[in-house]
């Protein structure tokens, strides 16, 4: 009889399973660093890289994200009617950079608005904050051609290396007295940069002829997807932005809050960076079942998803509700601000923003961008609304996050349940092409 490991490992989908310590090392990285972070700056630097690392993974994620996963879809539907990865791969790389210049372009001409904003006027963490989107742009290309080619083992390696890094140059930096905030910024730039050089070889491999993907199919969806990440990153990151934008200006209460809510997150979090295991080969099966036809492979992999996502955040965030207000301050020098109940809320958003990530990706891998992001901007208006009614900040902050995953995760899902086919599909009648489109089944209206 298998264990239950065992058991949870085989119903993964097919490459999670290689996926998964790549993914321990890079969630591991978080904590160190950031507790590194928090031991080697004052109250002060330590609340500035919080904002840094936060901008970084939603503003980052929410530009690039969606590179990762429209090449992973256009891969995955490319390989299913046997055609190349290169051309995909070299356009969007093209559109990534172009992404990348125009963000450094904002970076630039709204430098000292935005240091003092978020980095109490400091403005060469503006500089670390372009370096970091230029090592997420570069990772993300890597990340979805070798997802959808199924190599799923340098896509592992990858995510351990860039893990690896951050953790080993966030030591050296503490060991060696440097209590900077920029030089545990340029962390962010140089570790994936150099981790994406892991999978360059399995990529450049496939020879595989096939035809040019046409602009158009790359930015029509890429840009919906855009959006939708974006939207995304606003919610799951919701916490620390608010309390950032609605207390009191940079003054030490209120970056101590910073701080604390920070770490928080990252704890409250874990199920997420567990389900970043999951992702890659998720949205490759379910894309791949999509350009066939196979609509009964799709609900497998979906349902098989699910379930195992939801007992990873209830299996996770029950440790976190008994035990994270007392270990805020022990990992990571934070003031005691926050109690069980403060890491409830986050956790319950964490699993519904998780569940609403799920929903998303099946969505987007069905190529139905639109009902993806109607779904998202419907999260983030309740997220709003929570945000500004009265209270105290820290508690809205949280709320709003519940809210805003709850919202989104109830809108996909039934959405996503609309967009089924009532029956499958013959088989006859599946057309993959080598672009990712296909013809896809009209919205049920009853």
């Amino acid at each position: 009889m298998k264990n239950p490991i065992a058991k949870l490992l085989g119903i993964l989908p097919p490459g999670a399973r290689l996926v998964v310590g790549g993914t321990v090392v890079l969630g591991a990285s978080a904590y160190v660093y950031m507790a590194l972070v928090g031991y080697s700056l004052g109250t002060a630097g330590a609340a500035r890289v919080t904002m840094l690392w936060t901008v970084v993974m939603s503003v980052g994620w929410g530009l690039f994200q969606p590179v990762e996963l429209e090449l992973t879809r256009l891969v995955a539907a490319r390989k299913v009617a046997g055609a190349g990865a290169l051309p995909a791969v070299r356009r969007m790389l093209l559109l990534a950079l172009a992404i990348l210049a125009g963000a450094c372009g904002v970076l630039a001409a709204a430098a000292r608005p935005i240091a003092d904003l978020l980095f109490g006027g400091d403005t060469s963490l503006v500089l670390a904050l372009a370096g970091g989107l230029a090592g997420l742009a570069v990772s993300s290309v890597s990340r979805g051609a070798l997802a959808g080619l199924g190599l799923f083992g340098p896509y592992g390696t990858q995510l351990a290396v860039d893990g690896a890094l951050r953790i080993g140059l966030a030591a050296l930096t503490a060991v060696a007295g440097l209590h900077s905030a920029l030089a545990f910024g340029l962390i962010l730039v140089v570790a994936p940069v150099v981790a994406a050089l892991i999978g360059l070889r399995g990529i450049l491999a496939d020879r595989a002829p096939g035809p040019e993907v046409a602009w158009k199919e790359l930015t029509g969806g890429l840009g919906l997807l855009i959006a939708s990440v974006m939207l995304s990153q606003l919610v799951v990151n919701a916490t620390v932005v608010c309390v950032r934008l609605l207390a009191p200006k940079h003054s030490e209460a209120s970056d101590a809050l910073v701080f604390a809510l920070g770490q928080a997150v990252v704890m409250a979090r874990v199920p997420l960076f567990a389900y970043s295991a999951l992702q890659a080969s998720m949205v490759s099966a379910l894309s791949g079942a999509a350009a066939a036809g196979d609509h009964g492979e799709f609900r497998k992999v979906l349902t098989r998803t699910t379930a195992v996502v939801a007992a990873m955040c209830i299996g996770g965030g029950l440790p976190v509700i008994a035990l994270g207000a007392w270990l805020n301050p022990l990992l990571f020098n934070a003031k005691d601000l926050l109690g069980p109940l403060d890491f409830t809320w986050l956790v319950l958003g964490t699993l519904c923003y998780v569940l609403a990530t799920v929903f998303g990706q099946a969505l987007m891998s069905r190529s139905q961008h639109r009902l993806q992001l109607v779904g998202w901007a419907t999260g983030s208006v309740a997220l709003v609304a929570v945000a500004c009614a009265p209270g105290a900040v820290g508690l809205r902050a949280e709320l709003a996050y519940l809210a805003g995953a709850a919202v989104s995760a109830v809108l996909m899902l039934w959405a996503l349940y609309r967009a089924m086919p009532s029956r499958p599909r013959p088989s006859g009648d599946a057309r993959p092409r080598p672009d990712g489109d296909r013809a896809t089944e009209p919205l049920r209206t009853s």
